[in-house]
């Protein structure tokens, strides 16, 4: 990715709860789910308090109305604790670009960095750090995604509570999960309902 693009999107990942900048498209506002839809195009099911939106355990996946193309995404999450479970049953959720390409949102406090793990390119690529916080606070993920063209893949870049987990990664496909196969045509942000209670807030995006 170009130097500029990625001094400007570590400059915004530096602090949680930062303003979106002009020009952006606000997805979620902490008040309510006019933007989003489930899989099917129906009324989401998901709770919305306190500035946040939180996954309705069996309410199905929620996506974005607008579709995108090239863009640069911000939003920021929160795990529950759940000591009982391990592995991929510890407050489990996925961020999908463009309903495609998964990100993997997980509690890994701790843990090595995983291809399966929190910050992964779920099935693809491993973080190149575990940038992870403990569960119960909250955490940013910050992308610069370059769709595919032609014959050209995919790009992303990911930053994780501000530091580098992924750069300008050429994605291989689209992971498990997703909306469809049409990569090139522009497609939604897709959060994932995986059974357990993780919330959202402040999403934005920048589209070109």
């Amino acid at each position: 990715m170009f130097r500029r693009e990625f001094l400007g999107l570590l400059a915004a990942a530096r602090l949680n709860r930062q303003r979106p900048p002009a020009g952006a498209v606000v997805l979620f506002d902490g008040k309510d789910l006019s933007k989003w839809v489930t899989r099917n195009g129906t009324e989401p099911g998901w709770r919305v308090a306190d500035g946040y939106m939180e996954v309705a355990p069996g309410a199905g996946d929620i996506r974005t109305t607008q579709t995108f193309q090239d863009f640069q995404l911000h939003l920021e999450f929160w795990l529950p604790l759940m000591e009982q479970a391990s592995g991929q049953a510890r407050a489990n959720s996925g961020v999908y670009l463009q309903g495609r390409y998964e990100i993997q949102v997980l509690d890994s406090y701790g843990a090595q960095p995983a291809i399966d793990g929190c910050g992964a390119i779920y099935g693809q690529a491993a973080p190149i750090r575990n940038a992870s916080r403990r569960p119960m606070t909250w955490q940013s993920y910050d992308f610069v995604f370059r769709a595919p063209r032609g014959e050209e893949k995919g790009r992303v870049t990911v930053l994780h509570n501000a530091m580098l987990i992924h750069n300008n990664f050429e994605l291989s496909g689209v992971t498990g999960g997703n909306i469809d196969g049409n990569e090139g045509a522009p497609g939604p942000l897709l959060l994932q309902d995986h059974g357990d209670p993780v919330r959202y807030r402040n999403i934005w995006i920048m589209s070109g």
